[in-house]
């Protein structure tokens, strides 16, 4: 075999895709199906509270035409970070969705599920033992960050998706997952290039983002020889171009020429991007370095506090030119009227129209706007002393008076009654480290179903 074809249909499960270009993915003979299901993007809240970011119905959806399409063609349809962030709660929500789909199509094949949620009680063992290490620019861990997140999830590599592949499944559905291992696994497997394997699936993670126009809700088909790879948009309104792929190939690095991973780095430095026709860019050079020893990046959530939001706006030219020193003093007032919360709370303001998408690092110092929206957050202990202060703020906010005030009827705007959103609990991610581990595998276990059938063993 001098080629492996790998479809991606999607940037996430549940974003979506056009059938039309899925079809012509399936056209093309892929070798495997494969999607990144999650992403730490949406933040800390969905690992700390268990919830999917992704809508249930859209993920089957999409499920759904890939499930039927793999049994069909008899190739692996592999999935990782299930249900949006990988702990178990994901995985066990994933994995209904994949039964049923089952049923309703009488689909058979063998599943293996691999856990990616790691108990504290291991994760503390392996503290105590120094295995594990801070994450720059983090520092070291902290028991209590450990103690109180809700999950903590490893980031499994390719190993696990190909333990399952050599233990004869057809489908793979992984907790958290490096995005990249969920593409390259299988190729891997097949005996091609770990560097180049897992430079495709950096860009097939992200499916048609990498094209011109781009787009995370339609296909991309990735070709990998023993060389090089090809990326081709499956919709023919995309094409992909050396920019356009070489400009993905620095999405979300630190580093332009180095992209570190479970067990190395992917080193870039030697890459090379060729047109190799109207629609398909042609990839070479990329090299892999192992490292020693083999490390996995582990995530937790930890429940930070409760919120309450409102939202606003204002109109006023006088009010928009004095509103930080309005914003002062209604701080002010708020500390003055509920001193027993010292302490205890956060009051938040983002105004867009001034500085309410990048705040401080703002180049931008004297905005024209000529109207402002504002938000009011207050993040406090427990919801009931989240309603008070965001309350307050608000409240005082509406009649705050300044100085060329023309009138006393409010100063905001609102577009919602009632006007404060109980947005409930806040995380924040407490736990951002690395654990080295003997074997890659180790942290990851994997059961097998007979689908449909009774549960299988555990390996």
């Amino acid at each position: 075999m001098d080629e492996i074809r790998v479809l991606s249909p999607t940037a996430i499960l549940g974003y979506g895709f056009p059938l039309s270009s899925f079809e012509a993915g399936l056209a093309r003979n892929p070798h495997v199906i494969a999607v990144d299901a999650g992403s730490t993007d949406p933040g800390p809240y969905y690992l700390g509270s268990g919830n999917s970011f992704t809508d249930r119905t859209a993920v089957k959806r999409d499920l759904e035409a890939m499930l039927v399409a793999g049994r069909r063609l008899k190739v692996p349809v592999m999935i990782g970070t299930a249900g949006g962030s990988g702990a178990r709660s994901h995985l066990a929500w994933c994995l209904e969705i994949v039964r049923e789909l089952a049923a309703e199509h009488r689909l058979n094949f063998k599943l293996a599920v691999i856990e990616a949620e790691i108990s504290k009680q291991e994760l503390l063992g392996r503290f105590e033992r120094g295995e594990i290490k801070p994450l720059p620019p983090g520092g070291e861990l902290a028991l209590e960050d450990l103690d109180q997140s809700t999950a903590v999830v490893g980031q499994m590599g390719m190993e696990p998706f190909i333990k399952a592949l050599e233990s004869g499944a057809e489908v793979v559905l992984a907790g958290r997952s490096y995005d990249p291992a969920i593409f390259g696994a299988y190729p891997v497997l097949m005996g091609f290039d770990r560097a180049l394997a897992l430079h495709m699936g950096k860009i097939l993670e992200c499916a048609s983002i990498a094209a011109t126009p781009g787009s995370g809700s339609d296909c991309m088909m990735g070709y990998l020889g023993r060389d090089h790879f090809r990326l081709e948009p499956l919709n023919p309104m995309r094409k992909c171009t050396v920019t356009s792929v070489a400009a993905h190939t620095l999405y979300e690095k630190t580093n332009p020429y180095l992209l570190p991973g479970p067990g190395g780095t992917l080193d870039l430095r030697e890459t090379t991007f060729e047109q190799a026709d109207e629609r398909v860019v042609k990839v070479s050079g990329s090299k892999f370095i192992p490292a020693e020893p083999y490390t996995i990046k582990l995530e937790g959530a930890r429940l930070a506090g409760y919120r309450t939001v409102s939202i606003a706006g204002a109109r006023d030219p006088v009010f928009i030119a004095k509103v930080d020193e309005i914003i002062q003093g209604v701080r002010e007032r708020v500390a003055d009227n509920f001193r027993a919360l010292e302490g205890k709370y956060q009051l938040i303001f983002r105004l867009y129209g001034k500085n309410g998408v990048m705040g401080d690092l703002e180049p931008l110092q004297e905005p024209a706007s000529h109207e402002l929206g504002i938000i009011i957050e207050a993040v406090a202990e427990t919801q009931e002393e989240a309603n008070t202060v965001c309350s307050f703020a608000r409240s005082t906010m509406l009649h705050y008076g300044y100085p060329g005030r023309m009138a006393t009827a409010g100063n905001l705007a609102f577009p919602y009654s009632p006007s404060d959103f109980k947005a409930g609990e806040v995380y924040r991610f407490a736990v951002h480290h690395l654990v080295e581990v003997k074997n890659p595998v180790e942290l990851f276990p994997m059961r097998f179903e007979d689908i449909p059938g009774v549960r299988g063993e555990t390996r």
